[in-house]
């Protein structure tokens, strides 16, 4: 796992578990969940690279370290959906107010 995508792992963690705490919801559970739909979404795409994209990725370094954070990238965006639709769901479950 190169730095970038560590970093971001990182970042996904504090980040859920930050939001999870703003909405009164589980953190842990909530960091968790963004963890693996990060790993997932990377692993996925890190192996999707390995396999259509070996020439580009080895022919220069520049190239082969641009090629190699779009995993990181897929993986964040993928937390920031995942992250939205645990937002949408705890805003409609009934308050324990009612």
């Amino acid at each position: 796992m190169l730095l970038l995508a560590k970093i971001l792992a990182v970042a996904v963690v504090i980040w859920f578990y930050l939001a999870a705490q703003a909405h009164k919801q589980p953190p842990i559970k909530w960091a968790i969940i963004g963890l693996i739909g990060y790993l997932l979404v990377w692993g996925l795409t890190y192996g999707l690279i390995h396999i259509l994209l070996p020439a580009a990725v080895t022919r220069t370094m520049v190239m082969g370290f641009l090629v190699m954070q779009i995993p990181a990238i897929s993986g964040a965006f993928a937390a920031y959906v995942i992250r939205g639709k645990l937002i949408a769901d705890a805003a409609n479950l009934p308050s324990e107010t009612e």
